[in-house]
């Protein structure tokens, strides 16, 4: 199988000097696939390139589309696993939700990713790599997608290096020149990978995936979760603030009379004492087996009112692309019904 160019930074491609801009401008600048098409390149310089490199990290896509106009893309990467992206157009921006890994290690009960298992770590030019192929279904410049979440399936912070990695391809100025300021990562909560993360050049924003305040609920929630608990993971998000003086999010899955009880929302305002945060409250996205319900809407109005009155920013983040399974906690590499 022949090496993925897209896992290289900017220094390290095969050519240099201003052939080696026209080579970057050709993949990250008009998102082409495939060597021949790079016409300012010298024939045998293209054929060189086409022996030695694969431009292409996926082998099919498979597109689910949801009336809010939200697309899942389901990719067959070359050893024939398989991950999700979901690509989420706006008025005034595009936005896509990428994957780190195939499968999801961390096992959260309410999300259908978890139920898949872990399969293994994408490359970073197979995380990137979702960026221009998505780019290319929708017929947009790669540089049109502005606006990044590291939401999809997996962990980033136990695939670290090669999320990192992608995230420096991201925000190169000659690759995709995305912004750090438009780029989330979200972890389920790992400590020391947060402390890491607060230290990296690129500075990516922090979105910590609590979803509950109190240890017996969230290790019910979470079975990985002894492993970081959450007096660690504030501690961590403190630590981040410090370094990074970024506002952290703090995203809260509301499962029906699970985690939505007022004695909860008390809790979380006391353990986000002294930090800059939001908390994004999530209704739990249905799929088939879960054995959860999202929280009634008087519920969920009660918690974030009980949030904001203990002076907690707080929002409702009414997650896209339900219809089509491309919604936070649906990624199960199927088709819905």
């Amino acid at each position: 199988m022949k090496p993925l160019l897209l896992d290289l930074q900017p220094q390290d491609y095969p050519l240099g000097g201003y052939r080696r801009t026209q080579l970057l401008e050709w993949v990250y600048t008009w998102g082409v696939s495939d060597f021949d098409s790079m016409s300012n390149l010298p024939k045998a310089m293209r054929e060189e390139l086409d022996q030695s490199y694969t431009l292409e990290p996926f082998i099919n896509t498979e597109l689910v589309s949801s009336r809010d106009g939200s697309v899942k893309h389901l990719f067959t990467l070359r050893d024939g696993q398989k991950m999700e992206a979901v690509y989420m157009p706006y008025e005034d921006r595009k936005t896509i939700c990428i994957s780190t890994m195939v499968g999801c290690p961390a096992g959260c009960k309410f999300c259908a990713t978890g139920r898949l298992g872990f399969g293994r770590n994408l490359t970073p030019g197979e995380i990137v790599g979702q960026i221009l192929a998505v780019a290319r279904v929708q017929k947009i410049p790669p540089k049109d997608i502005r606006n990044l979440v590291f939401m999809g399936m997996g962990e980033p912070l136990l695939n670290y290096e090669h999320s990192f990695n992608a995230a420096r391809l991201m925000l190169s100025p000659e690759t995709l020149d995305m912004s750090n300021r438009r780029v989330t990562l979200s972890t389920v909560g790992l400590a020391k990978g947060i402390r890491k993360m607060a230290l990296e050049e690129v500075n990516v924003k922090l979105a910590i995936s609590l979803h509950a305040p109190d240890e017996e609920t969230r290790r019910s929630l979470i079975p990985t979760a002894a492993a970081n608990n959450i007096e660690e993971i504030i501690e961590a998000a403190h630590a981040y603030q410090e370094v990074t003086g970024r506002r952290i999010t703090f995203e809260y899955s509301m499962l029906k009379n699970i985690n939505d009880h007022l004695w909860q929302a008390d809790l979380l305002a006391k353990r986000l004492e002294g930090l800059i945060s939001h908390v994004n409250l999530i209704p739990m996205n249905p799929w088939e087996g879960s054995g959860f319900e999202e929280s009634t809407e008087v519920q969920l109005q009660a918690f974030y009112d009980r949030l904001e009155s203990l002076g907690i920013a707080v929002s409702v983040r009414r997650s896209r692309g339900r219809d089509a399974g491309a919604a936070c906690g649906q990624l199960a590499l199927k088709q819905p019904a």
